[in-house]
């Protein structure tokens, strides 16, 4: 993965309606800084930002199962458990929306950021 498969999956990572402001701005701070005298710092709260962010499985499915869930996502709430549901017994480890998986692409090559 190139630096520029990173700027993509960080553009994915914040398109994603569950992308928190936080790591949305944190994320986009990054971008915008690639190729500056900033981006190594940038690169830093990045991966902090995505490490504190990220969801683990089981508060995926604590979630999926909570009341939020059900005001969030009405009738929707209970494909959401059974998906959360199943990526656990599937052995995940981490939520697969299109904030997380983006952002967990991101932390593996995270050497990549800081170089």
């Amino acid at each position: 993965m190139t630096k520029n498969d990173l700027v993509l999956k960080a553009k994915e990572m914040i398109k994603a309606p569950s992308c928190c402001p936080e790591l949305h701005a944190v994320a986009q701070a990054w971008i915008d800084s690639v190729g500056k005298a900033d981006e190594k710092n940038r690169a830093e709260n990045l991966i902090a930002e995505i490490k504190e962010d990220v969801t683990d499985i089981d508060h995926l499915v604590a979630f999926a199962h909570s009341e939020t869930a059900v005001k969030i996502f009405g009738e929707g709430q209970k494909n959401f458990a059974a998906h959360a549901d199943e990526l656990k017994a599937s052995g995940a480890k981490y939520c697969d929306c299109g904030a997380c998986k983006p952002a967990l692409e991101i932390l593996a090559n995270k050497n990549i950021l800081l170089a």
